[in-house]
């Protein structure tokens, strides 16, 4: 691909605005070590970043927010941007392992969307802690021959939960391979969510009944896992998953671009399903800020957003980026929901310690079949 790179101007702006050394030697030295989920970037977005700022990127990726949760809460964790999404980005800014964003420092703030800032301000208050990256749905990712092959032509099952939670339907996806998300956060909520129960409930009745909803199933799901289901929804090796918006649309357009007879499709369950968000933030013990604070700016740039989307098709919160955006992928209802979908989406809680150690105790039990 080209590569895209900024003005000198701009590039000079961004480095002073950040603090940083003004001239090429001095940003030859930077670097920013970057903590961010598998198959999330453009694959030239930290080139361009490096040719336009020289800074040096070092570029790590994890598939779970357990995770980055674990080195964030060990301390020291080695990185200056990290990625958590937003229900456990909201306690570990209670937990104190953030640094408060200087604004000043990021001069593309500007064009971020009021209300998804809003939105996230629920469990960032004032927005003081974290910029959104992206922002997606989980849903049901499908192999469409093959769901045909069980349910007939008609493949309005895919578009409910009850192809995945009621035994008799997902026993019929066994043998071409089930995957669900490898994290509780998500599976449990929405579990809850299906029983007609609160997806924000800590109550342990509530958080019981999801958890024996998933242990039903538990006999026909083949594995548990955050990110190798893109590569097995697009090569036919898996035909049913729980998974991500975005990792599923990517998996639809590896098997197109492979020509190998795939075909994916992903849905947003008719009942209401997460929406979520994932953040970009800097960690208290961070030792490169400045470099942090002109990769965050970077990345707010309507060029580059439109970019990232277009290659990894989540959608971005900078409105200015959205006319950029390929116009398939803005009007696929799937990546940018309606009105009348997004009313039925809920977002994650925040959980507190007890929460969450019942959390892991119960998916424990879900996937050892206890």
């Amino acid at each position: 691909m080209k590569l895209r790179t900024l003005s000198a101007g701009l590039v000079a702006a961004i480095l002073t605005a950040c603090g940083g050394g003004s001239t090429e030697g001095e940003a030859a030295k930077q670097v920013v070590n970057v903590y961010n989920y598998s198959d999330y970037i453009a694959e030239d977005t930290i080139p361009n970043f490096e040719a336009a700022t020289g800074i040096k990127v070092t570029y790590d990726v994890f598939d779970s927010d357990e995770m980055v949760e674990a080195k964030l809460l060990a301390g020291d964790s080695g990185y200056d941007v990290v990625v958590p999404t937003l229900n456990f980005f909201g306690r570990q800014i209670q937990a104190g392992v953030f640094r408060p964003l200087d604004k000043t420092k990021i001069p593309n703030w500007d064009n971020l969307d009021a209300e998804v800032m809003a939105r996230i301000a629920s469990q960032d208050p004032g927005n003081n802690y974290g910029v959104p990256y992206m922002m997606g749905t989980t849903g049901i990712g499908y192999n469409v021959a093959k769901l045909k092959e069980r349910f007939g032509e008609d493949t309005a099952i895919a578009n409910s939960w009850d192809l995945v939670f009621k035994p008799e339907n997902i026993a019929k996806m066994q043998d071409c391979g089930v995957t669900l998300l490898d994290t509780p956060a998500d599976m449990l909520p929405i579990a809850l969510h299906y029983l007609g129960l609160d997806p924000h409930s800590s109550n342990e009745v509530d958080l019981t009944k999801a958890a024996d909803l998933l242990k039903s199933i538990r006999p026909y799901v083949q594995n548990f896992h955050s990110s190798q289901y893109v590569s097995s929804l697009a090569n036919g090796s898996t035909c049913l998953v729980v998974g991500w918006s975005g990792d599923i649309i990517q998996a639809r357009d590896r098997a197109e671009e492979a020509g190998n007879g795939v075909e994916v499709a992903y849905s947003i369950p008719v009942e209401g399903a997460p929406q979520w968000f994932d953040m970009l933030a800097i960690p208290a013990d961070a030792k490169n800020v400045d470099a942090a604070y002109a990769f965050i700016n970077y990345m707010l740039d309507a060029k580059v957003a439109a970019n990232n989307t277009n290659f990894i098709q989540y959608a971005n919160p900078v409105a200015t980026a959205t006319p950029l955006v390929d116009p398939e992928i803005s009007a696929d209802p799937t990546i940018y929901p309606p009105a009348d979908v997004a009313a039925r989406m809920f977002t994650y809680a925040v959980n507190n310690p007890e929460t969450d150690r019942l959390y892991t105790r119960l998916w424990t039990e879900i996937k050892t079949g206890r």
